[in-house]
């Protein structure tokens, strides 16, 4: 199998466990109560379904990543280029999801002032530990 196919796989894979720890990350900021003291309206419930969708989102997101990584000559810098990647799911959060999707006015202003820096920290999350578990992942 071609090196290319397989980072790809690594990146997805990568990606799929960015989407688990920014997905904990939000529920435990809306379990403890810190969205709310924001006057942020995003406390969602840990469940299955609630969860399978971000996973394969957190892949999918995953391929952007992987393009910044794919030639043997930018494999470094791993973590802040998942940093960099994370600004596209925030962005298409931001202005895609909350105002065409849901409802919630352009940024998600519906859901409270700091919403956008609430996504723009949880998409961090995921853009550190898809950067952090893709190196892992991909070995020397």
């Amino acid at each position: 199998m071609p090196k290319n196919s397989v980072l790809l796989a690594v990146c997805f894979v990568g990606g799929i466990f960015g989407g688990l720890a920014c997905s904990v990350f939000i529920w435990m900021l809306g379990n403890w109560g810190i969205t709310a003291l924001l006057n942020v309206q995003i406390a969602p419930e840990l469940t299955s379904a609630w969860l399978y969708p971000r996973l394969i989102w957190g892949g999918i997101w995953a391929i952007p990543y992987f393009l910044s990584v794919s030639v043997p000559r930018a494999r470094r810098r791993w973590v802040r280029k998942g940093l960099y990647a994370s600004l596209l799911p925030t962005l298409y959060m931001l202005f895609v999801v909350f105002p065409y999707h849901l409802d919630k006015e352009q940024a998600g202003l519906a859901l409270g002032l700091l919403t956008p820096v609430v996504v723009l920290v949880t998409n961090l999350v995921w853009g550190l530990f898809t950067g952090i578990f893709t190196r892992l992942l991909w070995g020397r």
